[in-house]
């Protein structure tokens, strides 16, 4: 029993120590963000009043639906 013990407050120590030294990805988050941002403005300079276009008339068949 008390080597079980002795194993187990081991492991979590083990664990404890690993979760305090994960420190992430955190330029590869930043990029990702930035590039995302990056398509929705270009998506948006193309085709930014042809989806103004779509959203209007879905949000006018929604209402129609609604009454």
């Amino acid at each position: 029993m008390s080597r079980a013990l002795v194993k187990f407050s081991t492991l979590t120590a083990r664990c404890r120590n690993r979760l305090h030294q994960e420190r992430g990805d955190v330029p590869g988050w930043v990029l990702i963000t930035l590039m995302t941002a990056g398509l929705v403005l270009l998506l948006w300079g193309v085709a930014g009043d042809t989806l103004v276009q779509i959203f209007k008339s879905s949000m006018e068949r929604v209402g129609i639906i609604g009454k």
